[in-house]
This record gives structure tokens, C-alpha cells and sequence, in this order.
């Protein structure tokens, strides 16, 4: 039976934060939408990213709590962890969130959901199982998929992922992580306060894209809480072994352990969407797409999200949604990359980085780029809560453009924040001292670190002359 041919305004291939954010805003809009999906919907930030990892996470920052109240003159005690309750609790934090992504709230939005794999038969045309769409406009969304190595032996020796560690009925005792980004350091820390054995093996430095000094903030709280940290090791080989596996590293003994997990990233998926007949370019790291995230060869073809060939990051996927609506719907021509986005590592403590590092900053602007800082330590909030690890770092630039930051400690996705507005908006660091900051709060860290840009200025020798003269003045 032939598929059913239907006309439509956009066609989305791939139900995940950015395809679900396009057939919203498009469908809500008046456009005729149809939305394709062979896996759950919601995509891999609700099911098997975001969601759940920061679930564990809140588990396991619970159990390390009970280690660590006596600092606040309260018994501590050893946490007793029920691992399959654990897991009742990441699916159901992942089953509160479902309804907001769900199938019949996109048909409520007036959106065609169409629960099958999805392929290009023509420049504006793609067929699944089903049906046959010719569309105006095609956005791919079909996001990324974690990185499998070819390291030898992987192919004969049992791993985890991000998509498969949830779903694991055995608590892994110990686990051993290849690869110390993002998901292997959040996982290794949740997996570690929860009771296993921990190894981190990176073949760069660990959290290689953040800046360095913050970075080396959260690798030293991992190995004071137990996780043994391998930078700069590479893999060479795994081994399944009688107690699980063996990973074999360069100048070290192999690395023992019952699990192994897989956190090296993750790649576009752009298998099986034959968008070699809709005369779309790509590449290993994605749709090939000029700054309004239009495919590079076919006009009528655009990318979100982790296939887009940028940030991996699901709110970069909601933020290329809303630059293709803007675009194509109200052409009011949004590129991509018209606004800083921030990346944090929800780590304890948190790290957070916007723009450029103090490092990129120095080697594009040389003496003219500035970095200033301020420490948690002089936060009074950060000592009420006995946690006053961590700093945060404005890089500045010529004329006190705000070039990036980095913020490391409890809270810095949170206090990111207010950078991120001063630059999306071409604020320099004097605005970032424009505002009262509620007292005591972590957030007024920022304002410090702004003023500490100043303060040579302020008490130098030429200012203080000139308070000298303005006293003399009456009133």
C-alpha cells in the first residue's frame, strides 16, 4: 500500500527539544505541521539526558548530605542505598515531565504526529511507513546519539552509555568511565556518592573546554571525594574479564572494574535519512548550514539542535528553534550564533562557561583582554552553607566588553545567568555593577567580580587627588 500523500507548511523530523520547539511555535502559529518521531517522544534530554542524570544527581547529592552534616553540627550518617528505588525515582521524575512533550499535547497544538522513521525521497519531500509529506520548509531534528570508539576489544566486552546507564538493574560497584567531559563527570560523581568505585579516563585534561582554573576546582572536590582521576591517559584496550571488564591505559596498570560507561560525547544523527536524495550536505559533525542554520546545498532544508553541527546543549536546541521562527516565520533574520550561550557542568560544585575562556581571551586580544575574579570564600551566603568552594572570573576586553566567564561553586548555572543577559544584550562590565544585588545571595559574586575591575581605578592615586578636590566643594 503506497503512503499517503499529505501537504504541509514544515515538516520536523525528530520529537526532541528543538523539533518539538519548532512544531510548537510553527503549529500555534497557523502553520500546517508535521512532526516525525520512531523513538520516544521528548528525544534524549527527557529520556535518557538531561532528565534523568540530573535526577541521580539530586539522589546522590541526598546521600552525600548524610555523610557530610556534621559541618553543620548534625549526626552524620552512612546512607543506606536502595538502588532500585533509585531508578523508580529518575523514571518517574522523567514520567512527571512526559506529558508537557507528549503526543497528544502537539495534536492539541494542531500538529500531525507521525510515530514512524522518517526519510528524504526528494528536495521537499520526505515518506515514512505511512505517509508521504511535501513540505515549504523541512527542519531536521534528529539530535545526537553518544560516541561509541573504536577502541579494541569494545566490540566483544559488555558497555554503558548516557542512554543505556539509567536502566542498569545492577548497581555498578565499581565503574570504570571512559572519557571526563560533561556526562562522564556528572555520572562519575553520582555513581561515587552513591557507593561505587570510580574511575575517570580522559585522554585530554579533564573538562578539556572549560577554563582551566575552574575546572581544576571540581577535578579536585571529585578526587577528595574518592573518584581516582586518570587525565591525559589514553585507552588502548578493553577486556571483558570474569568480574566485568579490563580497560588497558598507556603508562598504568589496567584499570579494573564490574561496569564500563562510554562518556567521549556524543555524535549527529543523520543515518537513515538518505539526505543525499534531499540534496543536503553533511558532514561527521552534522548538517552543513550557513548562520541561519539553512542547509548549505538545499534552501528549503534546516537543521536544529545537536545536528546543526554547534553546541550540544539542549537549550542551544530551543534557542535554534527560536532563531528559525524568527527567521522563516517573521523573517526577522536571527543567526544562530547572535547570542552567547552558556554551558555548565551540573557537577558539585557546578561549573559554568559563557563566550571565551581567559586563555582563548588572551591569545585573541593579547594584553588589551583582563581577567578578574572573585572568590566564593568572600561570599557571606557561600559561608552560611559551609560551601565555599569556587570563584567566579569575568574576561574582559577592550573599552570593558565582556568577552566570557566562568563561574565554579554551588549555584554557578544559576549566577551564570546574569552574564549571559549582559551579553546578549552588548552590556560591557560596568552593568554588571549597575544593580543591587539581593543580600546574601550567591548571585552578587557577579557584581563583585565586575567591581574588582574597577578597583584600581577607584583607589589609585589620581582618584584619590581628585576626592581630595571634590571635599573642598560645598554642598
Amino acid at each position: 500500500m503506497s503512503p499517503a500523500a499529505v501537504k504541509a507548511d514544515i515538516v520536523v523530523i525528530g520529537a526532541g527539544s528543538g523539533g518539538l520547539s519548532v512544531a510548537a511555535g510553527a503549529a500555534q502559529l497557523g502553520m500546517k505541521v508535521v512532526l516525525f518521531e520512531r523513538g520516544e517522544m521528548g528525544g534524549d534530554c527527557l529520556n535518557t539526558g538531561c532528565v534523568p542524570s540530573k535526577a541521580l544527581l539530586a539522589a546522590a547529592r541526598a546521600a552525600h548530605g548524610m555523610r557530610e552534616a556534621g559541618r553543620f553540627g548534625i549526626a552524620p550518617e552512612v546512607p543506606k542505598i536502595d538502588w532500585p528505588a533509585v531508578r523508580r525515582h529518575v523514571k518517574g521524575v522523567i514520567e512527571t515531565i512526559a506529558p508537557i512533550d507528549s503526543q497528544e499535547r502537539f495534536e492539541g497544538f494542531g500538529v500531525q504526529v507521525v510515530r514512524e522513521h522518517a526519510r528524504f525521497v526528494g528536495p521537499r519531500t520526505v515518506e515514512s511507513e505511512s505517509v508521504r509529506v511535501t513540505a515549504r520548509r523541512i527542519v531536521i531534528a534528529t539530535g545526537g546519539s553518544a560516541i561509541v570508539p573504536p577502541i579494541p576489544g569494545l566490540a566483544e566486552t559488555p558497555y554503558l552509555t548516557n542512554e543505556t546507564v539509567f536502566d542498569v538493574p545492577e548497581f555498578p560497584r565499581r565503574l570504570v568511565v571512559i572519557g571526563a567531559g560533561a556526562i562522564g563527570v556528572e555520572l562519575g560523581q553520582a555513581f561515587r556518592r552513591l557507593g561505587a568505585d570510580v574511575t575517570l579516563i580522559e585522554a585530554a585534561d579533564p573538562l578539556g573546554r572549560m577554563d582551566r582554573d575552574a575546572a581544576d576546582v571540581v577535578v579536585d572536590r571529585l578526587r577528595a571525594e574518592g573518584v581516582r582521576v586518570l587525565g591525559r591517559t589514553k585507552a588502548t584496550r578493553v577486556e571483558r574479564t570474569a568480574a566485568g571488564v579490563a580497560v588497558h591505559v598507556e603508562g598504568a596498570a589496567p584499570v579494573e572494574g564490574t561496569h564500563l560507561l562510554l562518556a567521549l560525547g556524543r555524535r549527529p544523527v543523520t543515518d537513515g535519512l538518505d539526505l543525499e536524495k534531499g540534496n543536503v550536505a553533511y558532514t561527521a559533525k552534522g548538517v552543513t548550514t550557513d548562520p541561519w542554520l539553512r542547509s548549505a546545498t538545499n534552501p528549503r532544508v534546516y537543521a536544529v539542535g545537536d545536528v546543526a553541527g554547534r553546541e550540544q546543549l539542549t537549550h542551544a536546541a530551543g534557542w535554534h528553534a527560536s532563531a528559525f521562527v524568527r527567521t522563516v516565520l517573521f523573517k526577522a533574520r536571527t543567526r544562530a550564533d547572535a547570542t552567547p550561550l552558556a554551558a555548565v557542568v551540573y557537577a558539585d560544585p557546578e561549573c559554568a562557561q559563557i563566550g571565551l575562556t581567559e586563555a582563548e581571551a588572551i591569545a585573541q586580544y593579547g594584553a588589551k583582554a583582563k581577567a578578574v575574579r572573585w572568590n566564593f570564600h568572600e561570599n557571606d551566603r557561600a559561608q552560611t552553607e559551609r560551601a565555599p568552594e569556587g570563584f567566579a572570573k569575568l574576561v574582559v576586553g577592550p573599552g570593558g566588553s565582556l568577552l566570557g566567564a566562568a563561574i565554579v561553586g554551588e549555584g554557578a548555572g544559576e549566577a551564570i545567568q546574569i552574564v549571559a543577559v549582559a551579553m546578549a544584550n552588548k552590556l560591557g562590565v560596568r552593568a554588571l555593577t549597575n544593580f543591587v544585588s539581593p543580600y546574601p545571595t550567591r548571585g552578587e559574586i557577579v557584581k563583585r567580580a565586575a567591581g574588582a575591575y574597577y578597583t584600581p581605578l577607584l583607589f589609585s592615586g589620581r582618584t584619590r587627588l581628585l576626592v581630595r578636590l571634590l571635599s573642598r566643594l560645598p554642598w
